[in-house]
């Protein structure tokens, strides 16, 4: 009778550990380029690039997501927002979710500018048009958030001839002040193809706040992670206040020109997970072929980031904890 107990506790332990919950990548196959996920009301909420129009898939699991519900939250008429429509994310402020996303005309894409959508309490209720973010050229903005400087929205654009990261105060969800160049593209992994920094993402951990993005040109399979890290104290709109490492989470096991990515935490809370687009074609691609694919986010005895490597499509993976 005195093994009972600890007979009962290791054979739970067992259960628990047999009936963790697993998924595979790809979580999206076509149109799997620029994902962002939330988590949120026991729900993860999955945003591509579709190109015409905005959609949400939602599922209880990540691996849920490759068979998730799925709708259109947003389609414009409107002629200078209305195609090109590129990385969407969801953003939650004061009670309201909101959709930062890149459009343009169906000319060409120099018309290409921030706008952002409200929505309702949850990422599945129904959005309305506020605001275009910028009057020059301007895609993938993101937001970045911090409790003693307030919040900022950064995205890609131009400083002079080489795609940039800019900065810019979030003054409401609707209106930004003014911009300014955040960094450049300096480093030789930066400039493959063509000198580029987009796709910012940020992240906070171990009371450190890291900007991600994504360096060199898309059609090319040096397309990787470059990541900023801010030193704590300075103003966070000044270049001097950040450092640059790089490249990471490059090409690997099939899986060419990682890149373009966004930070989710685990249901539970206790993780950072990385969601990401790759393409099987070895020179690189800007196109809908990439795929979403997700990946658990580790820790470097320094507090710095380890992104890990792309794993072969169809490995079982351990899901996020909390599932």
């Amino acid at each position: 009778m005195h093994f009972a107990r600890p007979l009962i506790a290791f054979f739970l332990a067992l259960v628990t550990f047999s009936s963790a919950a697993t998924y595979s990548n790809p979580l999206k196959t076509k149109d799997g380029s620029d994902p962002h996920i939330a988590w949120s009301g026991g729900y993860y909420y999955l945003m591509t690039t579709t190109w015409s129009n905005l959609q949400i898939t939602r599922a209880k699991t990540l691996n849920g997501l490759k068979t998730g519900e799925t709708k259109v939250v947003w389609t414009d008429s409107t002629s200078s927002r209305c195609c090109n429509v590129w990385a969407p994310e969801l953003h939650y402020f004061d009670g309201a979710w909101y959709i930062y996303y890149t459009a343009g005309n169906s000319a060409n894409l120099d018309g290409q500018r921030p706008h952002v959508l409200k929505g309702g309490a949850t990422p599945w209720d129904s959005f309305s048009y506020l605001a275009q973010l910028t009057n020059t050229w301007g895609i993938d903005g993101s937001i970045l958030r911090f409790s003693s400087w307030g919040n900022y929205f950064v995205y890609s654009c131009f400083s002079g001839s080489l795609q940039s990261l800019c900065i810019a105060p979030l003054i409401s969800p609707g209106q930004i002040g003014t911009s300014k160049v955040l960094s450049t593209p300096t480093q030789s992994w930066e400039k493959v193809g063509n000198p580029v920094m987009e796709g910012p993402a940020a992240m906070y951990h171990g009371g450190k706040t890291f900007l991600a993005y994504s360096a060199s040109y898309c059609w090319t399979s040096s397309y990787s992670l470059g990541l900023l890290t801010w030193n704590g104290s300075g103003d966070p709109a000044s270049s001097s206040s950040w450092s640059k490492t790089g490249p990471f989470l490059t090409s690997a096991n099939g899986n060419y020109g990682p890149g373009h990515n966004g930070f989710f935490q685990s249901p539970d809370g206790s993780q950072i997970w990385n969601v990401y687009h790759a393409t099987s074609n070895s020179g690189g691609a800007c196109d809908g072929t990439r795929y979403t694919m997700g990946q658990i986010v580790n820790w470097n005895s320094d507090g710095s980031p380890n992104f890990g490597s792309p794993a072969k499509l169809g490995t079982s993976l351990t899901g996020p904890a909390g599932e």
